[in-house]
């Protein structure tokens, strides 16, 4: 028998990453908590357990995984994104804080575009987990939203969100690179595209480049804006006039990412940086 405290400790002395203390202990707790339903508070007062060869294996399985850097996020099957719970595996890239900071720009800012619509349309280019859809869906009532992925197995774990939080998004399979955004007279475009270079590639840790899927990370080295370009040519024919142009970019391209929106006629060009003070979100509204 060993009380949740203990157990804690002694996960948290098994995980040998290169990582903080602090985000070894954020990792043991999300364990405890979705796996074993040991809360903090169970940690804290040091509640005894009752664990059999069984949660013991479990846990030694996962230790081990942890140790070959997958992300927690993905050996619990879910992350949270603007306080809601979205399921995850290695089809999606796992959503992050950054992301968080363009959907709370677009819900703070979207009614800025001159002449929104009572009922805005929205498309989300590259939805992935469906995190960004799924939440404007939620926080914007009379929103239709719509979503795009190249990837039929990203889009069957954006479903799978968009019915367990009960949103309203409809999504298809498109290829915005080769393909025009299904639909027309939009309010809003949003994109988290692709956009880290290979070169990028070694500076990166282990369990983004060795877990999360390539196909939503990078880019060639040779053509870093080539989604910025197609989003922004193809969203200038899919949105109405003063429709907005909302993207997650590579801190390095900030100033040209701009002036590739302003080439297909977007106005109002704002850089946005994130928490880190680092280039993250371009918007502009279209002339």
């Amino acid at each position: 028998m060993k009380n949740s405290k203990a157990l804690f400790l002694d996960l948290v002395n098994q995980i040998k990453i290169e990582e903080s203390q602090d985000e070894i202990q954020s990792m043991v707790y999300i364990l405890l908590e979705n796996r074993f339903s040991i809360s903090r508070t169970d940690i804290l007062s040091e509640k005894e357990l009752l664990f059999g060869q069984a949660e013991q294996k479990e846990i030694a399985g996962i230790i081990k995984r942890i140790n070959d850097q997958e992300p927690i996020q993905y050996i619990i099957g879910e992350t949270e994104f603007y306080g809601r719970n979205f399921k995850v595996n290695s089809s999606v890239l796992i959503p992050r804080p950054e992301t968080e900071e363009l959907v709370r720009l677009i819900l703070n800012n979207f009614d800025e575009a001159a002449g929104v619509s009572d009922t805005h349309s929205v498309v989300d280019i590259g939805t992935g987990s469906g995190c960004i859809a799924i939440t404007l869906a939620l926080e914007m009532a009379q929103a239709e939203v719509f979503a795009t992925d190249v990837s039929r197995l990203a889009l069957e774990v954006a479903s799978k969100n968009a019915s367990d939080l009960e949103a309203n998004v409809q999504f298809i399979v498109s290829d915005i690179l080769k393909e025009e955004i299904p639909w027309q007279h939009l309010d809003l475009v949003v994109s988290n595209p692709p956009y880290i270079t290979r070169r990028e590639m070694g500076e990166m840790k282990k369990n983004i480049v060795s877990f999360e899927p390539h196909l939503a990370l990078f880019v060639p080295d040779d053509n870093p804006l080539l989604f910025y370009k197609s989003i922004a040519e193809k969203a200038a024919r899919a949105l109405r006039s003063k429709g907005l142009l909302v993207i997650e970019i590579n801190e390095c391209f900030g100033r040209d990412v701009a002036n590739v929106l302003t080439g297909y006629g977007f106005e109002e060009l704002d850089v946005v940086r994130d928490l880190f003070g680092k280039e993250r979100i371009v918007k502009g509204i279209l002339s």
